[in-house]
């Protein structure tokens, strides 16, 4: 069965979000599955394009609108990520080296789209199944079965993957004129409280779409930005299917970013190994319990609770807990943070920015991993934390809930709470530092957590299973 992959993101050519490390890993283990899996996003000048070969394999010109754009399709000659790699290449446009926030944006994905077609349709391609991720490629689905020019693709089933609700990535109607011909009357299918919104046409259009959750499944139809309704009406033909993670690269027996390297044999020693070089960096007391926070500082992550959570915390357990983040995000919630740092340097350290080598070691030497998120449609965070033996404390909501057991239930392995508050934290937090006064428990549930099965062998399943559900509409 041939699958594209379609994506802004993959790791590790491009990562912003969890949205890289799903389209840079699901791919893959569907190939050992014996699926044909491809992966195509647009072309970024960065490292991972500078450094590697790659083959020009197609050549065209797209039409946005009355602008002409000569466009490339660049293959990735070794298929050393474990899948066919494609780089979709538009001098000007597509060949910048970050993922966002440019101006033309909208202009950018829609034309990565357009020149997606147009090189499937010209080259005579009939792959069993498009999967698009996120809005980035909401229109795919609806260009393929309503525009005049790609009446060939009508037949091929599309798979949608919301990755994350919030985010619609509207046109105004104005920017219609970006799009091929299409069917009029299916035009309002375009359409959400007068836009053009991709995420919505996406799951109007698709054959089946998917949330990386089956909490989160429920949850867009009370919380998507505007779009509860359309997933009350759609719910039908929605699914929810946990994210796996890649056991190859998140193994703390063979990670060669961590100083020490451990099995479910030997956690504690190991993870004591990992939290002194972690706190020598830092400094701070590696004889202490060690709460760190790994993400991006915005309100959807629960950030702006962090610093009066952490103070509070001191302040209850002054000398007793330490604490760690790595993140960016919000310049006032970065601010409240360093403040708290200068505050309190001998419990508190900050890390503003994201560095994939020191996430590894955050992981492998942390006692407990703090999540308080809003949203969270699956969270990746909390599963790379299960694999290194760190407790994670998360607020119950989307995937957080779906993968993350409180230990006070039976077979249990986390800490959860329920409410996004300081108190709901803080309490959440108090549990922590006395199971951390219980090595003995806490021993074992590092080593239950470790033996968990989140890999992405039994995610790649499930999305099989879909696709061959799809088949006898082909």
């Amino acid at each position: 069965m041939r699958i594209y992959h379609l994506a802004a993101e993959c790791y590790p050519i491009a990562k912003v979000g969890g949205l890289a490390d799903v389209v840079g890993a699901l791919p893959k283990y569907q190939n050992l599955a014996g699926m044909d899996a491809a992966v195509v996003i647009p072309f970024y000048d960065r490292k991972f394009t500078r450094e590697n070969e790659f083959d020009i394999v197609f050549k065209a010109v797209t039409l946005l609108g009355t602008r002409r754009l000569y466009f490339e399709i660049w293959k990735e000659k070794t298929n050393k990520l474990g899948f066919e790699l494609y780089l979709i290449k538009i001098p000007g446009l597509l060949d910048r080296e970050e993922v966002y926030m440019y101006p033309d944006e909208r202009e950018q994905f829609v034309a990565f789209q357009l020149a997606f077609l147009d090189w499937i349709s010209y080259s005579q391609q009939s792959p069993d199944i498009i999967h698009c991720h996120d809005h980035h490629v909401g229109l795919i689905p609806f260009l393929m079965y309503h525009s005049k020019l790609y009446t060939r693709l009508a037949h091929i089933p599309t798979v949608f993957t919301i990755h994350n609700g919030q985010y619609h990535g509207v046109l105004s109607w104005d920017k219609f004129y970006y799009l091929p011909e299409i069917d009029p009357y299916q035009g309002g299918l375009l359409d959400w409280a007068g836009t053009i919104n991709p995420l919505a046409a996406a799951v109007k259009c698709c054959y089946k779409y998917t949330t990386v959750s089956p909490s989160y499944l429920e949850e867009l139809t009370i919380s998507s930005n505007g779009l509860e309704y359309l997933f009350y009406l759609e719910q039908a033909k929605g699914s929810g299917i946990i994210n796996g993670i890649d056991t190859e690269v998140w193994n703390a027996k063979t990670d060669t970013m961590i100083p020490a390297n451990y099995s479910t044999t030997k956690v504690a020693e190991g993870k004591q190994k990992n939290k002194e070089a972690l706190c020598d960096r830092f400094n701070l007391s590696p004889e202490l319990p060690l709460i760190s926070f790994i993400g991006r500082l915005v309100l959807e992550k629960g950030a702006d609770l962090l610093a009066e959570s952490i103070s509070r915390t001191i302040v209850n357990y002054p000398g007793k807990v330490n604490f760690l983040i790595l993140g960016a995000g919000d310049p006032l919630m970065e601010m409240g943070l360093k403040e708290l740092k200068a505050l309190l340097p001998k419990q508190c350290n900050v890390f503003i920015g994201y560095d994939e080598v020191l996430a590894h070691v955050v992981y492998a030497g942390s006692d407990f991993l703090l999540m308080p998120s809003r949203v969270e449609p699956c969270g990746l965070n909390q599963l790379y934390a299960l694999r290194y033996g760190t407790v994670p404390i998360v607020r119950s909501t989307g995937g957080l809930k779906d993968t993350v057991i409180d230990f006070g239930d039976e077979g249990g392995y986390g800490i959860r709470f329920n409410n996004i508050s300081v108190d709901d934290i803080c309490t959440a937090i108090d549990r922590a530092l006395i199971l951390y006064e219980n090595m003995q428990r806490l021993n074992l549930l590092r080593k239950r957590m470790m033996t968990l099965d989140f890999s992405w062998d039994r995610s790649a399943k499930e999305y099989i299973n879909l696709y061959e559900s799809l088949k006898p509409k082909i």
